[in-house]
C-alpha cells in the first residue's frame, strides 16, 4: 500500500494532506524520514508522524444489521451497497461476509479477513444461516416437512433445513448452502412467496436486537469466539 493511502487510511488526513506533511518531512518509515508518498507501505511497518505510531488494524469485524435498499457489494455501483453504510478509515479494505439480497434485512457481517470469511461462507462447513420469512400464503406441516427433506430446485437439492412455523404465514428456517436466492426459490417450489425476509442468525451468532436497522457495530470478543467456533 502507497505510504499516502495507508496514512489517509488510518484517518490521519486526507490523502492531499497526509502528502503535504511527507513533503514536510513530517514522517518516518521503520526509523528514516521519507519524502516519497509513493513508497510502499504495510501493517508490519513502522510509519509515524511528527513522533507519534500511525497504525492500521489488522483485522476488523463489524455487525451490521442491514437496511432494506442497500446491495451487498464493494463495488461503485448506482445503487447503494453495505459498505457505503460504514464510516471507517479503513473502509476500502472493508467487504461483506457472503450476501443478503437487496430487500433482505438482519445480520450481516463486514470485516477485511478473507480467511475469516472463507471460513464462514465455504460449503464444507455448513455455517447455518437463519431467516424469519413472511410468506404471502399460509404454510403447511407438508411444506416444513419438505424444507426440512430438501428441496429439489433446478439446479440443485437443498441439503435438509431446519424449519419452525411461527404464524400461519411466518417460518423460521435454518440453511446451510445459501445459494442465490435460495429462501425464495424454496417457497416458490411450494408455489408460496417471501414477502419479507429477515436474517437473525450466522452459527452461534445473533444480530443484536438493540442495533437499527441501517447501523452497525465491532463484534465484542464474546461474539468473536461465538462465530469463531464454526
Amino acid at each position: 500500500m502507497r505510504l499516502d493511502k495507508y496514512l489517509a487510511n488510518a484517518g490521519t488526513g486526507s490523502r492531499s494532506a497526509v502528502k503535504a506533511m511527507i513533503k514536510k518531512k513530517r514522517v518516518e518509515v521503520d526509523g528514516t524520514v521519507v519524502t516519497d508518498p509513493k513508497l510502499e507501505t504495510d501493517h508490519d511497518s513502522t510509519v509515524m508522524v511528527d513522533g507519534v505510531r500511525i497504525l492500521l488494524e489488522s483485522h476488523i469485524y463489524i455487525m451490521l444489521n442491514k437496511p432494506k435498499g442497500v446491495i451487498s457489494s464493494t463495488e461503485k455501483e448506482q445503487a447503494r451497497t453495505v459498505i457505503d453504510l460504514i464510516d471507517h478509515p479503513q473502509k476500502d479494505e472493508l467487504f461483506p461476509v457472503g450476501r443478503l439480497d437487496k430487500d433482505t434485512t438482519g445480520l450481516l457481517l463486514i470485516t477485511n479477513d478473507g480467511k475469516f470469511a472463507h471460513e464462514l461462507m465455504s460449503p464444507k462447513h455448513k455455517v447455518g444461516k437463519t431467516y424469519i420469512a413472511e410468506l404471502r400464503d399460509e404454510v403447511s406441516q407438508s411444506d416444513i416437512q419438505k424444507i426440512e427433506h430438501g428441496i429439489p430446485l433446478k439446479d440443485f437439492t437443498t441439503a435438509p433445513a431446519a424449519a419452525m412455523k411461527l404464524a400461519a404465514r411466518k417460518v423460521e428456517l435454518t440453511i446451510t448452502e445459501g445459494k442465490y436466492h435460495q429462501v425464495k426459490r424454496m417457497f416458490q417450489y411450494l408455489e408460496n412467496e417471501v414477502i419479507d425476509l429477515h436474517r437473525t442468525h450466522i452459527g452461534g451468532l445473533r444480530l443484536d436486537d438493540t442495533l437499527p436497522k441501517g447501523h452497525y457495530r465491532r463484534l465484542d470478543e464474546n461474539e468473536f469466539k461465538l462465530i469463531k467456533k464454526v
